[in-house]
């Protein structure tokens, strides 16, 4: 059984010929972030504190196919660290506060942070992969996965 690949100049035209609706990309990221669908803005992308709904119960929008992986937990140990460590530093140079404080006020802090932006941010993320049909967020796209080439026949 052979498949046959599209070439990329094939797959350019197919693209040009049927556009796909704009989706606004800050307004997909702001509702999933809020955790309400990207398509509708009515239910809900989670089911759990991170687990993420198979598809929205009001409109049926699809969002098992996401690929947040690692980057939420990137973007949020960045964004907790740019407020930590500025406080913690302006906090030492300007009160010089005993040991003991900054042992029991900062680890906290950072521990809450971290949990209270993770469901943010990862719904942001799969907001944008859906405005920008990454992944499986295209419905004309055949897979995820790039065509690789036939090999090609060898001659004798």
């Amino acid at each position: 059984m052979t498949v046959r690949y599209r070439s990329s100049d094939e797959f350019q035209a197919a693209r040009e010929e049927a556009p796909k609706p704009h989706r606004p990309v800050l307004k997909a990221m702001l509702r999933g972030a809020c955790n309400s669908c990207m398509q509708c803005g009515r239910g809900s992308v989670f089911n759990g504190f991170l687990a993420v709904s198979h598809a929205c119960a009001e409109c049926g929008e699809e969002f098992h196919h996401h690929r947040a992986d690692d980057a939420p937990p990137y973007f949020t140990i960045t964004i907790v660290g740019h407020i930590v460590i500025p406080a913690l530093l302006l906090v030492e140079v300007l009160y010089r506060p005993a040991l003991w404080i900054h042992m029991s006020v900062w680890p906290l802090l950072t521990v809450l942070l971290s949990l209270s932006l993770m469901r943010p941010i990862k719904g942001a993320l799969i907001g944008l992969q859906w405005a920008l049909y990454m992944h499986g967020f295209d419905p004309d796209a055949d897979d995820d996965i790039p065509a690789i080439p036939e090999p090609s026949e060898k001659t004798s």
